[in-house]
C-alpha cells in the first residue's frame, strides 16, 4: 500500500461546515471512524486518513510534519511562530470563513478614534494608574507586531481563553483584538472598532506541509480539492 496521506480538517465550527462542502462537492464521501469521530477517511480512497483536529492544531501539525494536507484560516498560520509559518504553505484561498481581525474598545471611550488616540489615551492612562493599559486577544502575536507598527506602545498583553468581547466588562483589560465577520457580534456587546484598527483579512485555506508540497501524490489531491468550491 502506498503511504497513507493525511488530511486535518477543524473538529468544529463554521470551519468545518465550509470544508465539508468543498468535499461534497468535490465527490469525496467522508466517513467518519471511532465513536468520538476524530478519525476518518474518504469512501473509496483507502490511501487518505482524516484527521479532526482544533484549527489551531492544524498548522502546527503540518508544520511537524504530521498532517499533508491541513484546512484553516489565514489569521492562525499568521498568529503562528515564524518558524512554524516557514514551514506551512498556502495552496488555496476559499471564499469562505471569511472574517477580520480587529481592535475594539468599548463604547464609552469618547476620546479614542484612531490607533494614535490610542497611544495618546495609553500614556495618560499609564500615568494616572501606574500601569500599561491592557488588551485582551487570543492573537498576542499580530496584536503586538500591530500595535508596534502603529506606533502604540504602552500596553500589556493579556491572553483570551473565554469570550474575548466580555474582557473589558468584567475587569479583565480595557479592550480587545478580536476576529469578526460582521462587527455585529461586538456592537452587540457595546463595542466599536477603532477606524484604523484593522489588522487581518482572513479565510479558509488550504495549506500543506513543506515537504507535502513536494510530493505529487499529494500534490495531485489538493488541486482536485481547490477544483469545486
Amino acid at each position: 500500500m502506498k503511504d497513507i496521506i493525511k488530511i486535518g480538517i477543524p473538529s468544529k465550527g463554521r470551519l468545518r461546515k465550509d470544508v465539508l462542502k468543498i468535499f461534497n462537492k468535490n465527490k469525496l464521501k467522508l466517513v467518519s471512524e471511532g465513536k468520538r469521530n476524530l478519525f476518518g477517511s474518504v469512501k473509496g480512497k483507502p490511501n487518505i486518513q482524516i484527521i479532526y483536529l482544533h484549527a489551531r492544531q492544524i498548522i502546527e501539525r503540518l508544520s511537524d510534519k504530521s498532517l499533508d494536507i491541513g484546512f484553516s484560516g489565514l489569521d492562525l498560520l499568521k498568529e503562528s511562530e515564524i518558524n512554524i509559518q516557514r514551514n506551512v504553505k498556502i495552496f488555496k484561498k476559499y471564499p469562505y470563513g471569511q472574517a477580520t481581525l480587529v481592535v475594539a474598545i468599548p463604547d464609552d471611550f469618547i476620546d479614542i478614534y484612531s490607533m494614535s488616540d490610542l497611544e495618546e489615551v495609553a500614556f495618560e492612562f499609564k500615568e494616572k494608574k501606574n500601569r500599561r493599559i491592557r488588551v485582551s486577544t487570543k492573537y498576542p502575536n499580530l496584536t503586538r507586531e500591530f500595535f508596534y507598527n502603529k506606533g502604540v506602545t504602552q500596553f500589556s498583553i493579556v491572553k483570551s481563553i473565554g469570550s474575548t468581547e466580555i474582557e473589558p466588562f468584567t475587569g479583565g483589560c480595557e479592550l480587545i483584538t478580536d476576529i469578526t465577520s460582521t462587527g455585529s457580534t461586538l456592537a452587540a456587546n457595546n463595542l466599536r472598532i477603532i477606524n484604523d484598527g484593522y489588522i487581518l483579512k482572513s479565510e479558509l485555506c488550504m495549506f500543506m506541509g513543506k515537504t507535502s508540497f513536494k510530493n505529487q501524490r499529494v500534490k495531485k489531491l489538493a488541486k482536485l480539492l481547490s477544483t469545486k468550491y
